[in-house]
C-alpha cells in the first residue's frame, strides 16, 4: 500500500525512476539527477527516500550485477513483478520482465526437478540485451 505522505524529494525521485521506467539505476545516479534540480541534500538522504518508497512498494530493489550495490526501479503497478522473472543488460541496465509462459515453466521446472521453490520477487538473471549485443558485435567488426 502506498503512503499518502509525499515530499518534492520524494516526487522527484519517482520522477527520474518512471522516466527511466525499463532501467534499474543506483542511488547515486538519482542523488547526481537531484543535484542537477538544485536539490540540496545528501546522498544518505536519497537511500532513506529509496527505503520508504521500497516499503510502500513504489519501488522495487534489486542487487546490482556485480552483487556490491543495490539498484532501483519504478514499480509500474500495472505489473506483477513479484510472480515473474527478471532480464537486466549488464551494459545498459534495461530490466526485462519476462511475464510469459517460459518463465513460469522455468519456476514450474525448478520445483518438479531439483525440488526448489525459486522466489521470483527480486529474482533477476544478468546478460546482454540484443541492442547492446549488435552494438559490441559493430564495434568489433570495425576494429
Amino acid at each position: 500500500m502506498r503512503s499518502s505522505y509525499n515530499t518534492k524529494l520524494k516526487q522527484n525521485i519517482l520522477d527520474f525512476l518512471t522516466e527511466n521506467e525499463n532501467t534499474s539505476v543506483s542511488a547515486k545516479e538519482i542523488y547526481e539527477y537531484l543535484l542537477s534540480l538544485g536539490e540540496q541534500m545528501n546522498l544518505s538522504t536519497v537511500y532513506r527516500n529509496l527505503e520508504r518508497l521500497v516499503l510502500d512498494k513504489a519501488v522495487l530493489k534489486y542487487v546490482s550485477d556485480d552483487g556490491k550495490a543495490s539498484v532501483y526501479i519504478w514499480n509500474n503497478e500495472q505489473r506483477s513483478c513479484f510472480e515473474h522473472l527478471h532480464l537486466q543488460c549488464i551494459s545498459c541496465g534495461k530490466l526485462i520482465h519476462l511475464d510469459c509462459e517460459c518463465s513460469d515453466e522455468f519456476v514450474k521446472l525448478l520445483i518438479k526437478k531439483h525440488d526448489f521453490e525459486l522466489k521470483c520477487d527480486n529474482t533477476v538473471l544478468y546478460g546482454e540485451c540484443g541492442h547492446c549485443r549488435q552494438k559490441h558485435a559493430a564495434k568489433e567488426k570495425n576494429k
